[in-house]
């Protein structure tokens, strides 16, 4: 009965049943959306290749973010390389203060394979550190046991000044047999306006097959403008060199780093004499540059900054007479890899607000000149009191004029160079005048290549991040040039 007088109903108002099917079936779809909404975050919640908590989330330049949430080729096992200076300087660093409250770096959905005996398992795994997690609204909801920080977590954050040096100036393994290999601390210390030092501790050769050794250089830029210079050369059986340190020991000649300072003793031989040094250095605070591999391949080149500035004090003997320093100014930095015919351009320059290095390494197949005809490929970083303000990219040197030739190598000298850099709405030129220089044949580089290391003032005019700059100081610059001057 009841079917059929709702039936005769619809029949006879047709209007008004047509408009109660319209509601009926808008409500339904609605429910519909609502309810697919709710399943969609639901399911993202439980994503695992999301990461939740924290209001911004940093990701490699070129990421597709749904590629990577859905497992495309583009998110595959990407990840961001010197996270740990990313992390301390360039966001948790105090040029963000105010405006970062907390970062906190993650591993999430990484591919790892599990290997017990002849079984192999592939898994995924991430990691985090458990106070920055917290910081950022992402802890974890540990049901056993306890979930802090160990003392690695706490030393990738928020290092001492010694792990901190330990981890930028540590030395490394060859990955090739190649006689050609060396690693070296190199040491630049002003002791007066026309005076300077060169130390320069190096390692070299076939490492992995016993066939190596080392070498102490020690170069002396006298205020006549005459120069001296100082070897000492030392068997593999006296060195000891360390793999998480920046410590190095060449016989009685020796690098350490404790709590930040470093400390440098020296015995070497030269035409003036025995030389004697005992050295400290203290870099500047935030004044580094991380480690990063400029070459790849077979010609691996690494290079890392630990003291764009800093002061040195001390004494340094020569024959007996001594001169004694005090927070002269210094500079530190760290090279390693396979120097086989290798050249390169390089400079590093201090003003009275900002430090500007520069740098670029050639293959033997590829020459500065074609270099330059290509995509930009001279880093360029500016670094002031709060780290690194910015890095750029240029694509030429451009050397000009001539200094003064040099009779014993045939070289000239340029008078002066210049190079454009940009990255984005940044741009920034630098121009230079060289007022000394020695040049030094180098077999390993050609025998119609000559090594010049020259010294002069700089000036630095452009925009960076949206405010103009302007910079003069002294640097100390190097390059390579043909026996005819030709560069």
């Amino acid at each position: 009965m009841i079917p059929t007088l709702a039936f005769r109903h619809l029949l006879v108002n047709k209007g008004r049943s047509l408009f109660l099917l319209l509601g009926y079936g808008l409500g339904v779809g609605v429910m519909i959306v609502l309810l697919s909404v709710g399943t969609a975050m639901l399911d993202q919640s439980r994503d695992v290749a999301l990461v939740g908590g924290g209001e911004v989330t940093v990701l490699p330049q070129g990421i597709d973010v749904e590629a990577m949430r859905t497992g495309g080729v583009s998110g595959m096992f990407f990840g961001i390389d010197r996270a740990r200076f990313l992390t301390r300087q360039l966001l948790g660093g105090p040029r963000h203060a105010d405006l970062v409250r907390a970062v906190s770096p993650v591993i999430e959905n990484k591919l790892v394979y599990l290997r017990h005996g002849k079984t192999v398992v592939a898994a995924r795994a991430g990691a985090d550190i458990p106070s920055r997690a917290e910081a950022v609204g992402a802890r974890i909801h540990v049901l056993d046991g306890s979930w802090r920080d160990t003392l690695a977590d706490s030393a990738w954050m928020l290092p001492t000044l010694e792990q901190l040096y330990d981890e930028l100036d540590r030395f490394h393994l060859p990955p090739v047999a190649d006689s050609s290999w060396g690693e070296w601390h190199y040491f630049n210390v002003a002791a007066g306006p026309h005076e300077w030092w060169y130390f320069t501790y190096l390692v070299g050769g076939q490492v992995l097959r016993g066939r190596w050794g080392g070498q102490l250089l020690i170069s002396h830029r006298k205020p006549d403008g005459s120069y001296e210079r100082f070897t000492a050369t030392v068997p593999a059986a006296a060195i000891t060199l360390d793999t998480l340190k920046a410590d190095l020991m060449l016989g009685p000649s020796a690098v350490q780093q404790r709590s930040g300072v470093y400390s440098l003793t020296a015995r070497a031989t030269g035409p003036a004499g025995p030389l004697t040094a005992e050295l400290t250095l203290i870099p500047d605070r935030n004044r580094y540059f991380p480690p990063a591999e400029l070459g790849e391949g077979r010609l691996p080149s690494g290079y890392v900054v630990p003291a764009l500035s800093g002061r040195a004090s001390g004494k340094i003997c020569v024959a007996g007479r001594c001169e004694l320093l005090r927070d002269a100014p210094a500079y530190h930095d760290h090279n390693w890899g396979v120097w086989r015919a290798v050249t390169w351009d390089w400079g590093a320059a201090r003003g009275r607000s900002f430090s500007v290095l520069y740098g670029a390494v050639y293959p033997p197949e590829d020459t500065a000149v074609a270099a330059n005809t290509g995509a930009p490929r001279i880093l360029v970083a500016l670094v002031d009191s709060l780290g690194v303000r910015q890095i750029l990219r240029a694509r030429a040197i451009v050397y000009s004029g001539t200094k003064t030739l040099s009779a014993r190598y045939r070289v000239r000298a340029p008078a002066g160079f210049s190079f454009v850099a940009a990255r984005d709405a940044d741009t920034v030129r630098v121009s230079a005048r060289v007022t000394d220089f020695q040049a030094t044949g180098l077999t390993a580089a050609g025998p119609e290549t000559r090594f010049l290391q020259m010294r002069g003032s700089f000036v630095l005019e452009g925009k960076v991040a949206g405010e103009v700059v302007r910079d003069t100081g002294e640097g100390f610059f190097e390059t390579y040039v043909s026996v005819s001057g030709e560069r």
